[in-house]
């Protein structure tokens, strides 16, 4: 719980740093009407409920396996790299004023978010199980 609790903090407080960098200058210029006017709160609740658990089941369990936390954040880069990757190209491929550059940057950020979060997931985990073994 741990794991996913730290992952999931991470992530949305980077992603949400992020948007608040990038959403008019980047977003907003190239897509421009095709973004919403307002945000679909249940849709951004289920994708950041959502993408902290691929990272705690496929990049966090396994590193913490091997006791690892680079191997955190280069599977947690991986994940986000392939999720971001998939996303953007099918937008690229189906989407009108999607651009390369757009597709760039955008996976270059999942890869980026994936790896932090994945290590901090990893690193709340760890945490958790010191404290669990001081306790009486």
């Amino acid at each position: 719980m741990a794991a996913y609790l730290g992952a999931a903090l991470a992530f949305l407080g980077a992603d949400m740093a992020w948007f608040g960098l990038t959403a008019q200058r980047l977003y907003g210029r190239i897509l421009g009407d095709l973004l919403a006017p307002s945000v679909n709160l249940s849709a951004a609740f289920a994708f950041y409920l959502v993408f902290p658990l691929g990272l705690t089941i496929f990049a966090i369990a396994p590193a913490s396996t091997e006791g690892s936390a680079p191997a955190a954040a280069r599977r947690g880069g991986l994940f986000g790299f392939f999720a971001y990757a998939t996303y953007d190209l099918t937008n690229q491929a189906t989407l009108r004023g999607w651009t390369t550059a757009l597709t760039r940057v955008d996976i270059a950020w999942g890869t980026a978010l994936g790896a932090f979060a994945a290590f901090a997931g990893y690193q709340a985990a760890r945490l958790s199980q010191r404290r669990a073994k001081v306790r009486p």
